[in-house]
């Protein structure tokens, strides 16, 4: 694998939207996405009002890479190696004695190899979005109250209610009937939770289309959302930077389902059409998968494999439970000289090219610019642009297993 990444080799350059071209207020979107799910909760499922008050200090809960064991009502910090680093029960941290009697150093009993651990399951829930966090201080203050209710109790039941609220609120008429509480107030004050593109990223864009770079926006969100946060974020001629553009697509569904199980759809008035059978010229679709869009990236580009980057942004800190990217063996007296890559780390060098803390850091940078990627030739964090986490700077005592 080459050593180096660079832009202009790229014929196609795909983005997400949520938390990557579209960048949130995070101290206003996030109580927003707690409230629109903790009002459900309490107003349709008779859950305890207290949920409704969030106390400042609880936010530090969120921290991205936790799972939730929907079973237990545990939240767990994984090692690179499936141990289990840190973990809660509820928002109550284990004291390291109960964490060794809980878990005892072993492999977390859903724990896989890199290639066959998914992020969601049956059994437990990874919180890895800004969308997501929100929802983990929720359900852990849940689980507080029903240990509190029910005496102790030891399994939980409440990860249905969960899912009920997130369709009522973000199903895909939601923004259309302005039902729920999330999509009508980002519609009455979008400025309020969003942030503007700055400049030198649009820019960029233009510079990337006029470049004969194809360019590609794949979001989850439905389309009427996605045009407002487009109108927004970048002006109402959004679309005349982008050749493709696919709303709905559930990923990571879209990078795994066959085409026979969720075909493109054309949009009429924010409506999903007829299922198509294939993708056969730009333009703005629904749902769809990776093999149909593939297939039109080759005729597009005239190319048999064209190429095209992957980038997603970062988040690390959490006074309760550390750092991201590393963390110490529970357990050890020498904790400082101890410290291991956790598993959303290795995640990061094992499945990107690079990593950027926001496509801003790089949008004046020419597009033959060389970066340091991710591979078995480089350090673990040579593909952190422009600098590894402050944390991973001086990694000489990390253990990798």
């Amino acid at each position: 694998m080459a050593q180096h990444f660079s832009l202009a080799a790229c014929d196609v350059v795909g983005f997400d939207l949520d938390h990557t071209l579209c960048r949130y207020n995070l101290h206003e979107s996030a109580p927003l996405i707690y409230n629109s799910f903790a009002q459900f909760l309490v107003k349709e499922k008779g859950y305890d009002k207290e949920l409704l008050t969030v106390p400042p200090e609880d936010w530090d809960f969120c921290c991205k890479g936790l799972a939730l064991d929907l079973e237990d009502g545990n939240f767990i910090k994984l090692g690179d190696n499936g141990t289990v680093l840190r973990a809660s029960h509820g928002t109550k941290l284990m004291a390291p004695e109960a964490l060794a009697e809980e878990y005892g150093g072993k492999e977390w009993k859903h724990f896989m190899s890199d290639t066959g651990m998914a992020c969601r399951s049956g059994k437990y829930y990874f919180y890895d979005n800004y969308f997501d966090l929100p929802g983990a201080l929720l359900c852990a203050r849940v689980v507080d109250s029903l240990t509190k209710q029910n005496n102790g109790q030891k399994t939980f039941d409440f990860w249905k209610d969960i899912v009920a609220g997130i369709q009522h609120n973000y199903k895909m008429s939601a923004f259309k009937e302005n039902c729920g509480i999330y999509f009508p107030e980002v519609k009455s004050d979008p400025g309020r939770y969003l942030h503007s593109c700055p400049e030198s990223v649009k820019k960029w864009l233009r510079q990337l289309k006029n470049a004969g770079k194809i360019l590609l926006l794949i979001t989850s969100s439905h389309s009427d959302y996605c045009r407002l946060l487009c109108d927004y974020i970048l002006g109402n001629d959004f679309e005349d930077i982008f050749d493709i553009v696919i709303t709905n697509a559930l990923k990571p569904g879209f990078f795994s389902h066959l085409p026979s199980q969720r075909p493109f759809r054309t949009l009429e008035n924010d409506e999903e059409q007829e299922a198509l059978p294939s993708l056969d010229k730009p333009g703005w679709y629904s749902q769809g998968n990776a093999v149909h869009l593939y297939e039109l990236l080759k005729k597009m580009t005239g190319k048999p494999e064209p190429k095209g980057p992957k980038a997603k942004p970062l988040n690390t800190l959490s006074k309760k439970w550390g750092s991201f990217f590393i963390d110490s063996i529970p357990g050890l007296e020498n904790a400082e000289d101890s410290l291991v890559y956790t598993w959303s780390c290795k995640r990061i060098s094992t499945y990107s090219t690079i990593a950027i803390p926001s496509i801003e850091a790089i949008a004046e940078l020419p597009l033959d610019y060389k970066f340091m990627r991710f591979s078995s030739k480089n350090s673990k964090t040579a593909g952190y642009y422009p600098n590894p986490p402050l944390i991973l700077s001086n990694d000489e005592t990390l253990k990798t297993k």
